[in-house]
């Protein structure tokens, strides 16, 4: 499944509805992960939201499609929680309950793209302080609708809008054989929170690591290695790539084994060698990992993903295959703890990002082509540079964001050619 950016999603053009909940005054508090906090502590604002669109076959009533997205919010509690600003400056996050909402059709502007305009739609409603910060957009064709879900991103992760998709679609077979349909029976992440807040403090010897890590870094996590240019916030440029094809997959995946290393390992060894041969230096970068360690979490819905830092300065498979395992090691810890030293989580212009999501491991899938299922991401401004590959069944591609800058064109730019040519010579043997 292919990760787009909403300027890239191609859409029908028809009835434009979103089926709005009936929420009510916050209730109980609720625990705020380490990462919620950080995001939501940045402020109500758009594009903060993750989505997935999806088209079915056929037409489906208004009413089936409704019913089926209430299990799916009654089934995940952080679908029916929500945060507030603290008057101490601090955000709280705090249940509330949902009920039965009703259709709202929302307008597409004469000469607007179908993109923009649900991009609009989940820009007011996808937001940190939303009440709630999640939607369900459907747009209704002859053939069938096409469907958007999307939640703000303290919410969900890539995994979780997988697992909503995934959950929508079991309710709404339910609905269609005359059955009520039933919510998921999964723990929340709000028990996660809690069972990480319960853990035992790291390791002194983490404790040192993440300390190197952060002095490697000048006092910050891991920037790209290249010029940006103007290190302000700038307007994002979004470039997407298939990297290798499904049998040049095969053949890199070989060429991994054959070094006894993962699929991973071996591009953590391209991404090392090229940025040894244009920037001088070892590749230093935020490696997000998931913490989902325990299977009960596997069809929950949240923000299930920390950061770690993944430091490589030998480009042999296996050295960086060593650096994979203990970027992994630095992740699987608390952050709240381990960053407490620097007031949080340290961070400056020019932040270098990879994300490695393998769909074929996940225990969660749907029929992603049969649904010309995407994942989408918002429209925003960025001072960093942010590298996803998704792996699938068609094979490798790579979403990469940065700041649009003549000098930030050039060097990422020329950094992505160049990994994409290695990576394609390793598969061609």
């Amino acid at each position: 499944m292919r990760l787009t950016h909403v300027a890239h999603l191609r859409l029908p053009f028809g009835p434009l509805l979103s089926h709005d909940l009936t929420v009510s005054a916050p209730g109980d508090a609720l625990p705020v992960s380490f990462d919620q906090a950080r995001h939501v502590g940045l402020g109500d604002r758009p594009g903060s939201w993750m989505a997935l669109a999806m088209r079915l076959p056929s037409p489906v009533p208004r009413d089936d499609l409704a019913a089926a997205w209430e299990a799916v919010v009654a089934g995940h509690g952080t679908l029916r929680s929500t945060f507030v600003p603290g008057e101490d400056g601090a955000v709280r996050l705090h249940q509330v309950e949902v009920e039965d909402g009703g259709w709202t059709e929302h307008d597409v502007l004469p000469g607007q793209p179908m993109n923009a305009a649900v991009r609009d739609v989940l820009d007011a409603g996808c937001r940190p302080f939303g009440r709630p910060s999640h939607r369900f957009c459907v747009i209704e064709t002859a053939d069938g609708p096409s469907l958007v879900v999307a939640a703000d991103h303290a919410h969900v992760d890539m995994w979780s809008m997988l697992v909503i998709a995934r959950d929508l679609l079991i309710a709404l077979d339910q609905v269609r054989s005359g059955q009520r349909p039933v919510p998921p029976q999964v723990p929340s992440f709000a028990e996660h929170t809690r069972a990480l807040q319960e853990m035992p403090p790291a390791p002194d010897e983490v404790r040192r690591r993440w300390a190197e890590v952060i002095e490697h870094g000048g006092g910050a996590m891991p920037r790209f290695p290249l010029p940006l240019g103007d290190p302000a916030p700038q307007p994002e440029r979004v470039v997407i790539r298939d990297v290798l094809d499904l049998q040049s997959l095969a053949d890199f995946s070989a060429r991994a084994g054959h070094e006894g290393v993962s699929t991973l390992a071996l591009a953590v060894a391209s991404m090392t060698a090229v940025t040894r041969e244009l920037a001088g230096t070892a590749l230093r970068a935020v490696f997000p990992v998931h913490s989902r360690h325990e299977e009960r979490w596997h069809d929950s819905v949240g923000w299930f993903i920390t950061n770690s830092v993944l430091e490589s300065d030998d480009a042999s498979p296996q050295a960086c295959s060593a650096a994979v395992r203990e970027a992994i090691r630095l992740g699987s810890w608390p952050l709240a703890d381990l960053m407490e030293p620097w007031g949080g989580m340290p961070e400056a212009p020019g932040m270098f990002a990879v994300s490695w999501l393998d769909m074929r491991r996940l225990p969660v899938r749907i029929d992603t082509a049969g649904l010309d299922a995407q994942y989408v991401s918002a429209n925003i401004e960025t001072d960093g540079v942010m590298l996803w590959f998704i792996i699938d069944d068609s094979g490798v591609h790579l979403r990469c964001r940065y700041p649009d800058t003549l000098e930030a064109r050039r060097s990422v730019g020329t950094w992505l050619d160049a990994l994409v040519a290695r990576m394609r010579d390793l598969a061609a043997g």
